[in-house]
């Protein structure tokens, strides 16, 4: 059978094991949270003012259209 290592690389380990143990778990809580803020808050706001975006660019694109069929015409 062998022994456990115990050499200065594997007490590195389990010290820093011993610290950030618990990190995950909390970890994996944090990220949902920030997923459900982005899903209820981020991403309604983003689609929102996506369309709202969208209209103002058609509407110029339509203005600058007028301006170059007014300009071919004089």
């Amino acid at each position: 059978m062998t022994e456990p290592a115990t050499g200065p690389f594997e007490n590195f380990g389990r010290k820093v094991d011993e610290h950030f143990g618990g990190c995950s778990e909390r970890l994996e809580e944090d990220v949902k949270r920030v997923i459900t803020y982005l899903n209820e808050r981020v991403v309604p706001e983003v689609r929102q003012n996506s369309s709202k975006a969208l209209r103002i660019a058609a509407d110029q694109l339509a203005r600058l259209a007028d301006h170059i069929e007014h300009s071919r015409k004089a």
